[in-house]
């Protein structure tokens, strides 16, 4: 982002209130704080990001995950080098956790702060259209609500 002077245009649409959504490296882009980053985020969720948290290219995986906003069936997710969120703010809603093998809890892998979500799994890399959906949902929301102010 800074390479191509997005960064401050892309702070200002986020600092506006406009729907967005980061998936994985999107995740790490939008959180407070990532560690092990030597470059600014947009600070636009209450979260700490780890980096790669779950290992390498090699050790990607996929799970199903229970994610009430989107129903009763479970959401494949599918996990490339996924980070892990280390902590949500009180202001961030845990959407979906995967339990963790190496931590030995459940952790955060979908969150949402207000009109900000996101996923450390790739929802674009199945068939299920339900994440889509639902942001598509909060574009609506927030497209309605600007216009009535």
């Amino acid at each position: 982002m800074e390479d191509f002077n997005l960064y401050a245009p892309v702070g200002a649409f986020v600092n506006a209130g406009a729907p967005v959504w980061g998936t994985c490296a999107g995740m790490i882009v939008l959180a407070r704080h990532v560690s092990d980053l030597d470059f600014p985020t947009l600070e636009a969720l209450d979260i700490e990001v780890l980096r790669n948290a779950y290992g390498r290219q090699v050790d990607s995986f996929e799970s199903d995950v229970d994610v009430p906003a989107l129903g009763i069936e479970p959401f494949h997710a599918v996990f490339i080098r996924a980070p892990v969120v280390a902590s949500v703010g009180p202001g961030v809603e845990v959407m979906a956790t995967v339990r963790s093998e190496l931590a030995g809890r459940e952790e955060p892998v979908a969150v949402r702060q207000g009109a900000v979500m996101a996923t450390s799994f790739h929802p674009e890399l199945t068939n299920d259209l339900r994440f889509h959906s639902y942001f598509v949902s909060l574009v609506r929301s927030s497209t309605t609500s600007a216009g009535s102010k």
